[in-house]
């Protein structure tokens, strides 16, 4: 069995969350399952191989919140390492490589980035010669992982500028989809003005289990005016999932054919016959699957998953065959493969459906940020880039849905139970992070959309506190900087 050893200074350093959402992964960046713990002050790991491996793990940085960084990619080796030394190295190897890629392709780096990327190396070259000093050579850790940070978000503002800048050549705006998730229920005439301001599509769920809660007996009526009220004022509509395979999004009757595939994909199949052929026509794009690779219900193996994507697809396709499909995928890093044997990872996933000849017209990455377990670890801006462009190697348009939370307490609304970091979510940091890394994504020649997946907090809802709107109906800062956004690149 491998094993690899951290010592953490200061040993409080390192929450018990951070711990159980720590993994371990090799150079093409795919989680191997471990067994993570702290003894001895150490954190460590233990996994079935030996191969070398980059540890992710969760890490409070002063300035920038709770963050998931990543080491080198490391040996195993007798004695342990020092995680903030090595996470510091790993830190600011990933801004280097980025700077010089961006470099290549034509991007102008301002000095400023320059000078912090030597304070940075200044301050981890000391650490690294100072190892007889835990304390100390952990405190100039800490200090060039932040100087990196503070880089790396230097250099993504300037990649998205000048990106942008080039694609609005002219000052024309972009066709780009803006949309929110219209959820269960009908929106109030004060939210639908506020709606209307800042998106340009809508997604209308079409819940398998709000519509067909009883086998046989259909209730289209909330469907059929989120989708005439979309069409009355111009909005684009992403209808579905189709098929979401979740607890909260299949109907409890289908649980009594759990194991039998072929009567499942029967009634799957009826489902989605029954969606197309009332609303074609009057959809701008099917979102046909979500959730797949990351669903633990039904009892359904790799290959049945993928069968039933690639069903979806094609029945969807020919009952509507001038409408454009895609396939979302969850949580696109995959961390959720650390603590469960999963046979395709999820971008391998994705490939294998795009090789199909499906006819695919699209994927969509959901992620929902912050949220543990089911949700995807916070990432820098740089590493975030990184991400988007691997998906963006299959070769066909991206969508990304969001959740953002902006409270850190209890939400009497949420359907799941789940762990966010205490102190590090607030309206203020939604908003930040609206406004840093929607303008990246925008930015992104292959991407064509943004999907809000929460929008109030009012009504149930998956994950705690991610709407846009709050509990009383309110506006949120978030949703002005969506706004903005809007006005100053979109049609």
């Amino acid at each position: 069995m491998g094993l690899m050893r951290f010592v953490v200074s200061p040993p409080q350093r390192l929450t018990e969350e951070a711990v159980g959402q720590a993994y371990l992964s090799g150079i093409d960046r795919i989680a191997w399952p471990v067994q993570a713990g702290v003894a001895g002050g150490q954190l460590v790991l233990r996994r079935s191989v030996s191969d070398s491996a980059n540890l992710h793990v969760p890490w409070q940085v002063e300035g920038h919140g709770l963050l998931t960084l990543s080491t080198g990619s490391l040996l195993e080796r007798p004695e342990p390492y020092q995680l903030p030394l090595e996470l510091a190295r790993g830190t600011i190897s990933q801004l280097r490589n980025q700077l010089a890629e961006w470099q290549a392709i034509g991007l102008v780096v301002p000095e400023k980035i320059h000078q912090i990327l030597s304070q940075a190396m200044g301050r981890l070259g000391r650490a690294a010669t100072g190892e007889d000093n835990p304390q100390a050579s952990a405190e100039l850790a800490e200090g060039a992982i932040r100087a990196a940070l503070d880089a790396g978000n230097l250099l993504a503002a300037s990649y998205i500028d000048q990106v942008l800048s080039v694609r609005r050549r002219g000052k024309q705006k972009l066709r780009w989809l803006l949309g929110g998730d219209l959820g269960c229920s009908l929106l109030d005439d004060h939210t639908a003005g506020q709606f209307l301001l800042t998106f340009n599509a809508a997604a209308v769920p079409a819940c398998w289990r709000e519509i067909e809660a009883s086998e046989g007996s259909y209730r289209w009526t909330i469907c059929d005016k989120q989708i005439e009220w979309c069409r009355t004022h111009r909005l684009r509509v992403c209808a579905g999932p189709l098929l979401l395979l979740d607890p909260r999004g299949v109907p409890d009757w289908l649980t009594l054919w759990e194991g039998d595939f072929d009567n499942l994909l029967s009634f799957i199949s009826e489902f989605i016959t029954a969606v197309v052929t009332r609303y074609r026509g009057k959809v701008n794009f099917w979102q046909c699957a979500g959730r797949l690779n990351t669903a633990e219900i039904l009892s359904l193996s790799e290959e049945e998953k993928l069968r039933l994507a690639g069903r979806t697809v094609e029945l969807t396709r020919s009952l509507d065959p001038g409408t454009p499909t895609v396939v979302s995928f969850d949580q696109p890093w995959g961390e959720y493969m650390s603590r469960r044997e999963i046979d395709f990872p999820p971008l391998h996933f994705a490939d294998v459906l795009v090789r199909a000849g499906l006819d695919l017209s699209g994927i969509m990455l959901e992620i929902n940020l912050g949220y543990h377990p089911g949700g995807t670890l916070p990432r820098t801006t740089l590493e975030f880039n990184r991400q988007l462009d691997c998906w963006g190697t299959l070769g066909l348009p991206l969508y990304v849905s969001i959740t953002v939370p902006s409270a850190p307490h209890d939400d009497p609304m949420a359907r799941r139970q789940v762990i966010r970091a205490p102190g590090s979510w607030t309206t203020k940091t939604q908003q930040a992070w609206v406004a840093r890394y929607v303008p990246l994504i925008l930015a992104k020649p292959y991407v064509q959309g943004i999907i809000w997946n929460q929008l109030r907090d009012s009504q149930p809802h998956d994950f705690p506190y991610g709407g846009l709107f709050d509990s009383q109906s309110r506006p949120k800062p978030a949703l002005k900087t969506l706004t903005a956004i809007r006005q100053a690149h979109l049609k």
